[in-house]
This record gives C-alpha cells, structure tokens and sequence, in this order.
C-alpha cells in the first residue's frame, strides 16, 4: 500500500508540473502573440491629443506673402510712418502753395506717388532751397524734391534716386534785349540761391557777376527793378515765371541740360532702393509721365 501511495503521490507531481509548465508556455505564447501582432501600436488619442501631436511635430507655417512683403519693406524714416520731403514751395512748377496754402506741383504729386507705394504717409516741409538739401544731410527729412539736379558735388553728401525728368536752365531777359548766350558774362545775372543755375553761372562768370535770391520771383522782381540784367533758372519754372511777368521772354538757346532726380540721406540705403523700386513702377505705368504732362503742355 505504501509503494502504491508513493507511485500514485509521484504521477500526482508530475502531472502538477506538467499543467503548470502547460500554463507557463501558454502565457508566454499570448505574450508573443500580442508583441507581433501590436508592433509599434500606440493607443488610439482623442482629438484634442492629435491636435496637440500635430502642432508640436508640424514645421512652423511659412510667413504669407503680405507678411513676407511688410518685412522687407520695413523702412526707417526720419518720422515712423511718414515719408518726410523738404522742399522750397516756390518753383512751379514742382512745388508751389495753393491759395489755400496746401502744396501741389509735379514734385509733390510724385512724392505722394511714392509715399503711397510705400505705406507711407507724405509729410512736406517747405523752407529755402539750400536748407532743403541740408535737411537731408543732417537727418531732417527723409528726401529732398525741388527741382534738384544731380551733380558731382551734392553725390559727395547725398545719394540720388534715378532721375525722373530732365531739367534744362534757360535765360530770362527784357523784350528787346541784346544779351545772348555770347555775351552773358557782361552782365549781372540772377539766380535762385544754391541752386544749379547759381553754381554755373559762378563757375562761368565769376561770382562778381551773379546775385542769388531766396527763389525765382524774388529774382524776377530784382529784374524787374533792373538790379540784375537776366535771370538763369530752369524752364519750367521760367515759363511760368515769364507769362506772370508781362515784357520778359525767353532766350531761344538752352544754357545747360540736367537731370533732376531725388536726394537722400547717404545713411539709409535700404529708403533709396525702396524710392527706386517705387518710380520705377510709377515711370513704367506711365503715372510720372501723366504727372508732369499735368503741369508741362507738350511742346
């Protein structure tokens, strides 16, 4: 009986261990199984989970092309917003005053032009004319726009957009005169003050025989009174000048054939290029030209 208990307390062992190694193995099987078949599986996220796994792996949205175009015109101005221009209002007809004392004129309708192009605001300061090319140099405005010629002596202190018209300096004389482009330096000549016609005159004929005045009328006037002989001023301005100023006329030769174009600050490159890029579009869509047709009758 007792070998019986033995054998049979054996078999009851070992088939114990048979089942618990049974169950063991079987585990292990579902483990595998759920390892092969849940590979790299997370557990599913709601929306807002996805939401937020979206915005941390996605690249940050590329600037639109507004913003791109605000950043790279970001300009910096004497006064933030406004495009300030320094002027003498007194040569029409590139600037002059309205009876109601607002500007107009092919200077300040091209800078409006420009400032809008630019999201600028256009401010205008009208004083002499040498304080207005002054005014640039020493940071007081952003540009200066009167009827200003380039020359090698103004590029050593400011830098000048691409011209958008041509100047020409003419003599105004007396009907009847017998002064010519011949004999100029025989006589006394009027100018405006710092202004092209002043500085070849001067440099023609010595200063001894030139008296600048604050702008064109004052110099007509002195005409008028016969304090100075003629007048050198540019065209424009001269016609204007001449059919208010009944017996003066216009000698028929050209004295000197210049470009204008507008002055800048030598410290700001990035304020030239933008101006550039701005009247290189209003000089393709003709809006310039329309400009200067306005206040110039096609001759």
């Amino acid at each position: 009986m007792s070998g019986r208990r033995k054998v049979s307390g054996l078999m009851m062992k070992g088939s114990f261990c048979m089942k618990k190694f049974a169950s063991l193995l079987l585990a292990l099987s579902l483990t595998l199984c759920l390892a092969g078949c849940g590979g790299g599986a997370t557990a599913p996220q709601n929306d807002s989970q996805e939401s937020v796994a979206q915005e941390e792996t996605t690249p940050d949205a590329e600037p639109s092309g507004e913003d791109t175009v605000a950043e790279e015109t970001a300009l910096t101005t004497v006064n933030p917003g406004k495009l300030t221009m320094s002027t003498n209002a007194a040569f029409p007809p590139y600037e002059m005053t309205t009876d109601a004392g607002d500007f107009e004129g092919i200077d300040v309708e091209i800078a409006g032009k420009i400032a809008e192009k630019l999201g600028l605001e256009l401010q205008i300061d009208d004083m002499d004319f040498d304080s207005a090319l002054l005014a640039v140099t020493m940071g007081k405005s952003d540009m200066v726009m009167a009827g200003v010629s380039v020359r090698p002596d103004r590029q050593q202190v400011m830098d000048f957009s691409d011209s958008y018209t041509t100047g020409v300096q003419v003599v105004i004389v007396p009907e009847g005169s017998d002064i010519t482009l011949d004999n100029l330096g025989d006589y006394m000549i009027g100018t405006q003050r710092a202004t092209t016609g002043y500085i070849y005159c001067s440099d023609d004929y010595g200063e001894d025989h030139v008296t600048a005045y604050d702008n064109g009328m004052t110099a007509i006037q002195a005409l008028n009174n016969g304090q100075v002989d003629c007048v050198v001023i540019d065209n424009a301005p001269a016609k204007v000048l001449v059919s208010q100023n009944p017996g003066l006329t216009i000698l028929d030769t050209e004295y000197v054939v210049e470009d204008y174009a507008i002055g800048m600050s030598k410290e700001n490159p990035a304020l030239l290029a933008a101006v550039n890029s701005a009247l290189a579009e209003l000089k393709a869509d003709g809006t310039v030209q329309a400009i200067i047709d306005k206040y110039i009758a096609a001759e």
